[in-house]
């Protein structure tokens, strides 16, 4: 039995918030590039928001990720999020605490 002490409980929730806030920008962009296939009315409250939410962290990646017509910025960040920024996060957390 691991007893846990209130430094790591801390660590613990602000790690798994972290995870959940990662798969909420991740869902959040997929359901942007979905959007990008299906071309919804843009004047809808809800695509607004998605938009609203995901652009301020895909317009600056489409200057490096578009091939031609090909726009990899989404690809990118999802990437640049799970493979870069997560792993800091839980680093600076473990050295905070």
């Amino acid at each position: 039995m691991r007893i846990w002490n209130r430094t790591s409980m801390i660590q613990g929730i602000l790690i798994q918030a972290g995870y959940l806030l990662l798969r909420l920008v991740t869902f959040l962009i997929i359901i942007n590039i979905v959007f990008s296939w299906i071309r919804p009315n843009p004047d809808n409250i809800v695509v607004k928001t998605i938009y609203g939410l995901t652009e301020p962290i895909l317009s600056p990646l489409r200057r490096f990720a578009v091939i031609g017509s090909l726009d990899l910025s989404a690809f990118a960040a999802i990437l640049i999020l799970q493979m870069v920024l997560f792993p800091l996060y839980k680093m600076l957390i473990m050295l905070i605490f």
